[in-house]
């Protein structure tokens, strides 16, 4: 997680568009999304964020937002397990 990440995380929560295909980087999970939450309204700081989620290890997404890169997938098969 980066200052350019958590830009983009509240730009996108708050309804901002963006031009991007495809995103991918570190997941908020339910803590997380409570400080950006605080964060957005003013409750913490930019600092106090960093120091509340120091110890925080979020996990990778990606997500495909347009037609266009939903296109660049290949179905290869599935199986059950």
């Amino acid at each position: 997680m980066t200052d350019e990440w958590l830009e983009f995380v509240v730009k996108c929560r708050v309804g901002e568009s963006h031009e991007f295909d495809i995103v991918e980087g570190p997941m908020a999970d339910d803590t997380i999304w409570d400080y950006i939450e605080d964060f957005i309204s003013g409750n913490i700081s930019r600092p106090a964020f960093w120091e509340l989620v120091r110890f925080k290890y979020p996990t990778h997404q990606m997500v495909f937002f347009t037609e266009a890169a939903l296109s660049a997938l290949k179905f290869e098969g599935s199986y059950d397990i």
